[in-house]
C-alpha cells in the first residue's frame, strides 16, 4: 500500500520545521549574548581591584631605581614627549626616534633607555621579557604597566609624519594580511571579518576603526587566566605562535611594524590600559 503526503500535510511539516529552526537560532543567539554578557560582567566585577595596579607600582619603583653600571634610574628616559615625561606618550607610539634612527614601540624604547642611561646589556634585559604563568612579573612587564598607566584616557594618534613611520605602517599592513604556515593563516584570518569567535572569545575586526580602537587601547592587559600583565609585544608573539609561524623575536622590526599598523588603524580611540582580560 502506497502512502502519500498531501499538500496540506507538507505545508504543516514546513511550518513545523521553520518554527524549530527559528527557535534553535534564537536559542543560539541568546546563548551567545548571555555568554558575552557574562564575560563582561566578570570583567566589570574585577575592574575596581585590577591586580595590574600592584604591577604598576612595582614598575614605578623600577623606573626610579638606580641600576646598571652607570647606577642611573630611568627618570630621564625620553619616550617621545621629552626626558621623563610619560603622560600621553604611549598613545603616540610607535614613533620615529632620531637618536636611535628608527621607529620604536614603548618596549623597545624602554630597552634602549636601559642600555643608554643605565649601561645595561640588551641580551640580558631581553633574555626573558615575559613571565611564565604564576611567576613574578618581569622587569619589562612591570615598567610597561607603569608607563601605560600615565596615558590612561589619552587619545590614540600614532604619528605618520616621518617617512620611516609610514614605511613601518606599510610593512605592518603587509604582515597583517600575509598568509603562511601549516594552516595558511594570517592575522587577517581572525581579525578582518565581523562576528568571528574562537571558543568564548569574540575576535575584533581590526580593519575597522571602532574595534581597532577598542583592541589597541586595551593593551597591555592583565590576563586573569595567567595571573600576569601581558604587553603588546606579547600579544604579537602569541598571535604568531597561534598561527604556527616562526617565533617572533622580542622587539623585532616585524613586531614594531605590526603594532604601528594597528595603532594607525586605531586613531581616535582612547587608551584604557592596563585592562582586564580572561
Amino acid at each position: 500500500m502506497r502512502h502519500t503526503v498531501n499538500a496540506a500535510t507538507r505545508r504543516v511539516f514546513a511550518i513545523l520545521l521553520g518554527t524549530a529552526a527559528s527557535a534553535l537560532f534564537t536559542m543560539n543567539a541568546f546563548a551567545q549574548k548571555t555568554t558575552e554578557q557574562g564575560i563582561q560582567e566578570y570583567r566589570d566585577m574585577l575592574a575596581d581591584g585590577n591586580p595590574a595596579e600592584l604591577i604598576e607600582l612595582r614598575g614605578e619603583d623600577l623606573w626610579t631605581k638606580p641600576q646598571g653600571p652607570k647606577n642611573a634610574s630611568l627618570e630621564q628616559c625620553d619616550v617621545g614627549m621629552g626626558p621623563g615625561k610619560l603622560e600621553g606618550a604611549v598613545a603616540q607610539m610607535p614613533r620615529f626616534f632620531s637618536d636611535a634612527g628608527k621607529v620604536m614601540d614603548i618596549e623597545t624604547r624602554l630597552v634602549h633607555c636601559m642600555v643608554t642611561l643605565q649601561g645595561r646589556d640588551v641580551a640580558e634585559i631581553t633574555k626573558k621579557p615575559f613571565s611564565s604563568d604564576g611567576e613574578k612579573p618581569s622587569e619589562l612587564e612591570s615598567l610597561v604597566a607603569y608607563v601605560y598607566a600615565a596615558s590612561r584616557g589619552a587619545t590614540i594618534k600614532v604619528p605618520q609624519s616621518h617617512p620611516e613611520e609610514r614605511a613601518a605602517r606599510a610593512r605592518g599592513e603587509k604582515i597583517f594580511f600575509y598568509r603562511a604556515g601549516p594552516y595558511d593563516f594570517s592575522c587577517a584570518s581572525c581579525h578582518a571579518t565581523d562576528d568571528q569567535r574562537i571558543r568564548l572569545q569574540g575576535l575584533p575586526n581590526l580593519t575597522k576603526p571602532e574595534p581597532a580602537q577598542a583592541a589597541f587601547g586595551a593593551w597591555p592587559a592583565y590576563r586573569v587566566s595567567q595571573g600576569a600583565v601581558r604587553s603588546m609585544q606579547w600579544r604579537m608573539y602569541d598571535c604568531f605562535r597561534q598561527q604556527r609561524f616562526p617565533e617572533l623575536k622580542y622587539g623585532s622590526q616585524a613586531s614594531i611594524d605590526l603594532i604601528t599598523y594597528l595603532g594607525v588603524k586605531a586613531e581616535g580611540g582612547t587608551m584604557q590600559a592596563t585592562s582586564l582580560k580572561r
